[in-house]
């Protein structure tokens, strides 16, 4: 088995990134992804977010939470922040390993990580997987496409790390700069790759 961290500034691309890794065979565990599931309704987890930060943020809709309140609750504060990790990632945490524990013997396990970087994480990882962009093309990203305000895209821009300190752990950098096609080509080299490394033995699919 081949543990692979894929890692990106938001806006970056890397969910396109990860969908191609799946395309060609790769075990996608996308820890954003977990970490909505171990919040939804009825969780232990979600009774932990409303202890800490109350019931103005569940949706008045359903016992939902209200990820956008949340959102501007911590992300312009790093002790709310801190304190919303504190719930979240240990049960993060402990989904990842069973999934991983699922995945066959010679599968390449990607960890879709966000905060790889920022957390210290490159060491837990055979390859890591940085998806690059510049600061100028996420911003343009986040708003046109995600309908966040400048200020708030900012925001969570700066609460991650630099390029420099992604790019300074990766194994792999993909440039997510040009096009699709563009994008394609250097993942289809990398599964090249990491199959490879996985399984010299194997001819890349």
């Amino acid at each position: 088995m081949l543990k692979v961290g894929l890692t990106g500034g938001i806006g970056s691309g890397k969910s396109a990134v990860s969908a191609r890794l799946a395309e060609h065979g790769a075990v996608v565990i996308d820890a954003d992804k977990i970490a909505r599931e171990v919040v939804e309704p009825g969780t232990p987890g979600l009774a932990a977010v409303v202890e800490e930060f109350g019931a103005e943020v569940l949706l008045p809709s359903g016992g939902g939470l209200d990820r956008e309140r949340v959102g501007r609750i911590v992300f312009s504060d790093p002790d709310r922040l801190a304190a919303l990790n504190a719930i979240v990632h240990p049960l993060v945490g402990e989904r990842m390993q069973e999934l991983m524990d699922a995945a066959p013997e010679d599968a390449v396990v990607v960890y879709d990580v966000p905060l790889l970087a920022e957390n210290g994480l490159a060491p837990m990882y055979d390859e890591v997987v940085v998806v690059d962009a510049p600061a100028d093309v996420q911003l343009d990203r986040l708003v046109a496409r995600r309908g966040m305000t400048e200020e708030d895209a900012r925001a969570r821009m700066a609460n991650q790390a630099s390029r420099e300190d992604r790019r300074a752990v990766a194994t792999h950098v993909i440039d997510n700069s040009g096009t699709l096609e563009d994008l394609r080509n250097q993942v289809d080299a990398l599964w090249k790759a990491l199959t490879s490394r996985a399984a010299p033995d194997r001819t890349p699919g």
